[in-house]
């Protein structure tokens, strides 16, 4: 009887121990696949201006391993969207990368008038830092942008571990991808530099790998080419006739035809600035990125990296000529080859498995008015001196002072408060009273009051976008919304872009990589969706001002 006592107490203590064991090690295990599941690498890719139908209307045209290998592989949302007005570059990187619009991120325009300092300001200007790597173009912080990003969650969740970098033409597409807290963010400085720069407030001196690089000769190397079509011009049947009216013209050239030889073209279109506007300030900023990578050691270690890079003369070539150009047509085939190059690249040196990373726009554009008017299509230009006589003789007519409005841009018009207090005059009323006026003016559609923002909650129509663009604090008193395919515009080539209009809001929005399945989605889906889903993804805190949602059909099961 002992012996079985004895048996029977050795067993249960084994089985209790085998019990423990399994209970232990399923929390141990859950964490291992929990840290494998994260990317060692995010990367964000945003091109300056791309319409959603860039993807579909160069489709054959695209190699299998640029745009395809995303739309194919990865995940494609279809109906993706900018929610908020206006759609401009400051304001598309700030939304994607904190979650949120305008009316709680604080960036509500490229450059726009400052009611408090009585001034225009430029969204990332910052006096209290330097130029590093150059005499000028790097006094500039992210410090107007009032949320998180994604990119300081992820540094904020491990620790101040993991790097995070901006790279990009633009300052400011570099500046708020990468956030508050990123170890750099770097941009390119043209006229007579010809070089990456980045702002004190990242560094107090350029890493060698980035004095290497610009003292590399490969930036001017690119200087000294000739821009022609990179496959027989006769074959871009998805553009116009290269010779048209409708595009604007490099300093001493007389057609906006191809070939377009730079050395010949530099001299009086900028010198290094001349980059920014052909094809090759793409592949400047790709060859840049594969160095930071390398440098930088991105992706090479348990805690997730993000490199955030934006692809900016997509943007000055379609301003220049148009949405319906052989121009464009041909920077998107190149961009596809400079993304293939890439891609593989990352496959190489970060590992297929390894990363993860989302493609998307900052805004779209609208076809060049005069376009569609010789096609008998409604669209015009908007005549902003014309409306800033009318609100003077308005504001004249009614309260006797034509000193009433201190400022009129971006669509918005500022009173001057201290003035109206001066006359004792009701704000409200001569609010009111202008915008009675105004909304008869040749090109508006709409015109809202601040008030009325303020006051009335919109829930959809472009109404709603106005509205979740306007910030309180910063915005004007008087919001005007234009005629569809209606613009501000010196000339009558090129376009822009700016409104709530489907050609301005509708952009790609493509997931591809670690933890990300394929498959496509044709619900709307605004562009604010994809901090959230980074976020989920990588499973640390939203941007603390995120009013996005994730889009959870992107992940696999």
């Amino acid at each position: 009887m002992k012996k079985e006592h004895l048996f029977i107490l050795l067993f249960i203590f084994f089985t209790a121990c085998v019990a423990q064991t399994n209970i232990v090690n399923p929390k141990e295990n859950s964490i291992t696949k929990s840290v494998n599941k994260k990317p060692r690498l995010v990367i964000g890719i945003v091109i300056d201006q791309m319409r959603y139908d860039y993807l579909t209307r160069f489709y054959d045209k695209y190699s299998e391993n640029g745009f395809k290998r995303l739309m194919n592989d990865g995940f494609s949302c279809e109906n993706a969207h900018f929610n908020y007005i206006p759609t401009y570059t400051a304001v598309g990187h700030a939304s994607i990368y904190t979650g949120t619009t305008p009316q709680h991120h604080g960036i509500i325009g490229n450059s726009w008038y400052d009611k408090f300092l009585k001034k225009s300001i430029y969204c990332v200007d910052d006096d209290n830092y330097e130029t590093v790597g150059a005499k000028k173009g790097g006094k500039k912080s992210p410090y107007r942008l009032f949320s998180t990003t994604i990119t300081d969650e992820l540094y904020l969740s491990q620790n101040k571990k993991g790097k995070v970098i901006g790279v990009s033409i633009k300052d400011r597409s570099a500046i708020f991808p990468a956030g508050h807290t990123a170890n750099a963010a770097y941009w390119y400085q043209g006229k007579d530099d010809g070089k990456f720069i980045t702002s004190s407030f990242y560094k107090d001196t350029l890493p060698d790998w980035v004095v290497d690089f610009n003292n590399s000769g490969k930036i001017s190397g690119y200087l000294n080419q000739t821009w022609n079509t990179l496959y027989d011009i006769n074959l871009y049947t998805e553009s116009i006739e290269d010779n048209n009216t409708f595009e604007g013209l490099f300093k001493g050239k007389k057609t906006p035809t191809f070939p377009y030889n730079l050395s010949e073209l530099k001299t009086n279109n900028g010198n290094f600035d001349l980059l920014k506007r052909v094809p090759y300030g793409n592949t400047i900023v790709k060859d840049f990125a594969e160095t930071a990578i390398i440098a930088e050691q991105l992706g090479q270690d348990n805690f997730t990296d993000f490199l955030a890079i934006s692809f900016s003369s997509t943007d000055y070539i379609g301003h220049q000529f148009g949405i319906d150009s052989k121009e464009i047509e041909d920077t998107y085939l190149r961009l596809d080859k400079d993304l293939a190059s890439f891609f593989n690249f990352l496959d190489k040196k970060v590992g297929k498995g390894n990363y993860t990373l989302f493609l998307t726009a900052d805004h779209a554009a609208v076809q060049v008015p005069s376009y569609l008017q010789s096609l008998k299509i409604p669209a015009g230009y908007f005549d902003e001196k014309e409306l800033k006589k009318l609100v003077n003789e308005v504001t004249l007519n009614y309260f006797k002072s034509d000193s009433l409005v201190e400022n009129i841009s971006n669509f918005q018009l500022f009173l001057n408060k201290r003035k109206i207090k001066e006359l004792h005059l009701d704000t409200y009323k001569v609010v009111k009273t202008i915008a009675d006026e105004i909304i008869n003016f040749n090109g508006v559609y709409k015109v809202v009051t601040a008030q009325t923002l303020q006051t009335t909650n919109f829930t959809r129509g472009v109404l709603r976008l106005l509205q979740n663009g306007y910030n309180q604090k910063l915005s004007g008193d008087i919001l005007i919304v234009p005629n569809p395919s209606t613009i501000v515009w010196k000339e009558r080539t090129g376009t822009t872009h700016g409104s709530g209009y489907n050609y301005d809001t509708h952009v790609p929005l493509l997931f591809y990589g670690k933890g990300i399945k394929k498959g496509k989605s044709k619900r709307y889906i605004p562009i604010i969706d994809i901090a959230p889903t980074l976020a989920n993804l990588l499973q640390i805190s939203f941007p603390n001002a995120n009013t996005g949602k994730i889009i959870e059909e992107v992940f696999e099961d």
